[in-house]
């Protein structure tokens, strides 16, 4: 193929239907070819390049769709600019790409951006485009890059991690590909993530060994003793308790804040919903039926007369089960693993989190912020939706 010449058109100005239709029809017109283009509307003004490839002059050697361009555009009171450009040659851009969500409580900030953006730099990441994903406020941005070979992601994730806190807006770090957006199932931690409390210390305070059993609690979630034999031990002290009693607990447990909204909008959405906690079935099975969730999974409490023994029934819920029970569950779905997404706080959930094709920690302990791919730490949990790709508009 023989070079040609090439013109880059900018066009600018306040945005309205049947713009991008005009031009277009110019250039058909005209009998040049469309190269390239790309099209954004911030704030209500337009902001369009296009890539000619010129095949059609006049007398004089200039471009005829310049011509008709310009007339066209200043009818609609847009500012056109042009620049010649050099050959092209057919190249093919096989960097991968990434996409960083960023999404803030408060309108994002000029510091953040600044932050962000020399970050991303820093690592080589380019930044191939900025989107407002919330029009009429500035809180929910997708920045698309292209990453170079042999990036440190390590390194990203943990000035990622540093911005976050910094700024105290929840980023996500996730690759654009086919799963991006086709999730399918979602699979909560039950304690300290769909409620705000850890049940067990519950019972604990209400049989009157809450100090006792919340500081072992506490020494479990932060990976500092093995999660079967805490259990074991926390349940022991637990022998006696009435089922009465824990059906107060349960009535009264706090939900997290925008949890309910959240289910709520993916179950509309089609997607399956799980609960694979640590905890007790007692309490999944009730949040089961009570948020319309499709599977509990959970330790079972041996109950006898009315009260517990203080014994755990069955296979304890371990992390590692956890993480097998989430791929069951997959199967059982007949998904692939990179359409699942499981959301936890504790370090009994990262091999949960590791397992599933999009691992949040929500508003986890410090370890396992540092440790799990993504991290939510200051919004709340309907935040997760716009890593999933879905516009607040769609909550319920």
């Amino acid at each position: 193929m023989e070079d040609s010449q090439y013109i880059l058109i900018t066009v600018a100005g306040p945005d309205s239907p049947g713009i991008t239709s005009m031009l277009m029809d110019t250039i058909t017109a005209s009998g040049d070819a469309l190269a390239d283009m790309g099209q954004a509307v911030t704030h209500g003004l337009l902001s369009l390049s296009i890539l000619i490839e010129v095949k059609n002059r006049d007398a004089d050697g200039n471009p005829v769709v310049l011509k008709e361009m310009l007339f066209k555009t200043s009818q609609k009171g847009l500012n056109l600019t042009f620049q010649p450009v050099q050959a092209l040659k057919e190249t093919t851009d096989s960097s991968e790409k990434y996409i960083l969500n960023c999404v803030s409580t408060k309108r994002i900030s000029a510091e953040f951006l600044r932050d962000v953006s020399r970050r991303l730099a820093d690592h080589n990441i380019n930044i191939v485009r900025i989107d407002n994903m919330e029009p009429g406020s500035f809180k929910v941005m997708e920045i698309t890059t292209s990453i170079p070979d042999g990036l440190d992601f390590k390194s990203i994730k943990e000035n990622l991690y540093t911005l976050s806190t910094e700024h105290s807006l929840d980023v996500a770090f996730l690759r654009d590909n086919v799963f991006r957006r086709s999730k399918r199932l979602i699979v909560f931690d039950m304690d300290s993530t769909l409620i705000q409390t850890e049940v067990i210390d519950e019972m604990a305070d209400a049989h009157g060994v809450g100090e006792e059993v919340r500081a072992v609690t506490e020494r479990a979630m932060n990976g500092e003793l093995d999660f079967d034999e805490s259990l074991e031990l926390r349940v022991s002290k637990l022998k006696g308790l009435k089922v009465s009693q824990m059906q107060e607990i349960l009535e009264g447990l706090p939900f997290t804040k925008g949890c309910e909204e959240f289910i709520r909008t993916v179950k509309s959405l089609g997607y399956r919903v799980a609960i694979i906690s640590g905890g007790f079935s007692f309490f999944a099975e009730a949040l089961k039926e009570k948020l319309g969730i499709d599977y509990a999974f959970a330790n079972e409490l041996e109950i006898v007369n009315g009260e517990l023994t203080g014994r755990v029934e069955g296979q304890i819920v371990n992390a590692q089960q956890k993480a097998f029970l989430l791929k069951v569950l997959a199967q059982q779905e007949k998904i692939s693993l990179d359409q699942v997404v499981a959301i936890g706080d504790g370090a009994n959930d990262l091999p949960m989190l590791a397992t599933a094709g999009l691992g949040i920690a929500y508003h986890a302990k410090d370890i396992v912020r540092k440790t799990a791919e993504q991290h939510m730490s200051h919004g709340p949990m309907t935040t997760i939706l716009y890593f999933l790709g879905i516009p607040s508009s769609s909550i319920i």
